[in-house]
C-alpha cells in the first residue's frame, strides 16, 4: 500500500525531493498545489514531469470519503461523517461565524478518556488517526464549501475539539499542525489553531517545545475533585492541580492564550459555590473561560441549566475579573454541538 502524501510535513517532503535529485523548489510547488490551491490529481505546477510522475507513482493522494453530510437548519453548521480506508468513521464540524468558518477536527476514532458529559466517550477508543486523516478532514471540508457554498471557502480557525483526546495522539496532531502552519501551503496562523485537552499531562509536558504558538484549551468543568472525577475520569490519574501547574509552566507567546472550558450541567456544577471556587482557582492567571451549557445526547443522564442560571454563573466569575464568554450551541439540531459527536457503528448502520 502506498504511503499517503498527506502524511508528509514540509521538511520530510524536502528530504524526499533531495534524495531523488529533484529541483529544490519541488516541495514548495507540491505544498502550494495541494494545500494552498487545494487541488486533487497529479500536480501540474512548475515541477519536472519526472518529479510529478515519481510522486504520483509512489504516494497515495486519496482523502477521507465524505460519507454523510448534515446541515443545521438552525445556524448553517455542517457535520461531516468521514469514512476512512479501513471503514472506520469520524465526524467533524464546520461552524459558521461572521461569514467565515471554524473547523472542529477529530484526532481519534472514538476516545479513551470516557468523559461522562461527552457522547464520544460512550463509544470508546478504536484507534488514533494518522496525520493525513486529520489533514484530510480540513481539505474535504474546504472542498465541500467550494462546491456547495461557493465564495464561502474561508476556514479561519481550526480547533481540535472533535472526537478523541488530541494529546493522546500527540505525534499525529503535531504533524498535522506543522502541515497547517507551513507558509508553503495552508498558511494557517498559529493563533488560529486551538488544541483541547482533558488534562493529559504526558502531552502537556511535550507541548511548549514541540507545538509552540498554538493555543491550548483545557476541559476543566469542575474545580472540585469529586465532581471532576465523575466528569473526566483521568482526573484521578492526572489531578487538576497537577494539570494547572503543568500548564502554568508553558511559556506563552504575546498573542497566545489558554482557554478554560466549563460545561454547565443543571444541578451538578452550576451553583454559586462552583463559580466562586472556579474564580478563586483561576484568578490572576492569563485565563479565558468559555461557559458551555450542556448539550444533551441520547442516553445522557445530565440536563441543561436555564439561561438565568448560566448568566448568574458568569456574573460570579466577572467579579474575579476573568474574561468569560457564554458559548451558545451551534449545530445541536444535527448532534454537531460540543460533546455530541459519536461515529460508532451502532449509530451509522450503513
Amino acid at each position: 500500500m502506498k504511503p499517503s502524501f498527506y502524511e508528509l510535513n514540509f521538511a520530510e517532503l524536502e528530504a524526499i525531493a533531495g534524495r531523488n535529485d529533484f529541483n529544490s523548489s519541488t516541495a514548495s510547488v507540491l505544498f502550494n498545489w495541494y494545500y494552498k490551491k487545494k487541488n486533487l490529481g497529479c500536480c501540474r505546477g512548475k515541477i519536472s514531469r519526472s518529479s510529478a510522475d515519481f510522486f504520483a507513482q509512489n504516494f497515495d493522494f486519496s482523502l477521507p470519503e465524505v460519507y454523510t453530510v448534515y446541515e443545521s437548519k438552525k445556524d448553517r453548521s455542517v457535520k461531516f461523517l468521514f469514512k476512512l480506508k479501513d471503514k472506520y468513521k469520524v465526524e467533524s464540524v464546520l461552524i459558521p461565524f461572521n461569514n467565515k468558518y471554524s473547523l472542529c477536527l477529530s484526532s481519534q476514532v472514538g476516545c479513551a478518556m470516557n468523559c461522562s458529559f461527552c457522547f464520544t466517550g460512550a463509544q470508546g477508543l478504536t484507534r488514533n488517526l494518522a496525520a493525513g486523516e486529520i489533514v484530510g478532514q480540513f481539505l474535504q471540508a474546504w472542498r465541500w464549501l467550494a462546491a456547495n457554498r461557493p465564495g464561502e471557502e474561508r476556514i479561519l480557525n481550526i480547533v481540535f475539539m472533535g472526537q478523541g483526546e488530541p494529546l493522546h495522539n500527540f505525534d499525529a496532531v503535531k504533524k498535522a499542525c506543522e502541515i497547517f502552519l507551513s507558509q508553503h501551503g495552508a498558511s494557517v496562523g498559529a493563533q488560529k489553531i486551538t488544541i483541547s485537552t482533558a488534562g493529559y499531562i504526558p502531552g502537556l509536558k511535550r507541548w511548549s517545545k514541540e507545538i509552540p504558538g498554538v493555543n491550548l484549551a483545557l476541559s476543566l468543568h469542575s474545580p472540585f475533585a469529586q465532581k471532576r472525577n465523575e466528569l473526566i475520569p483521568i482526573n484521578r490519574k492526572y489531578p487538576l492541580d497537577e494539570v494547572l501547574a503543568t500548564i502554568d509552566r508553558i511559556p506563552l507567546a504575546k498573542k497566545q492564550f489558554v482557554t478554560y472550558e466549563y460545561i454547565l450541567i443543571k444541578d451538578f456544577n452550576d451553583a454559586p459555590d462552583d463559580a466562586n471556587k472556579l474564580g478563586t482557582l483561576l484568578a490572576g492567571k492569563s485565563a479565558y473561560i468559555n461557559l458551555i451549557p450542556f448539550n444533551a445526547f441520547p442516553g445522557s443522564r445530565y440536563a441543561t441549566p436555564g439561561l438565568e442560571t448560566v448568566e448568574k454563573f458568569k456574573e460570579a466569575l466577572d467579579a474575579f475579573k476573568i474574561p468569560t464568554l457564554i458559548r451558545g450551541a451551534k449545530g445541536d439540531d444535527v448532534l454537531a454541538a460540543c460533546g455530541q459527536l459519536n461515529s460508532s457503528s451502532s449509530r451509522w448502520r450503513n
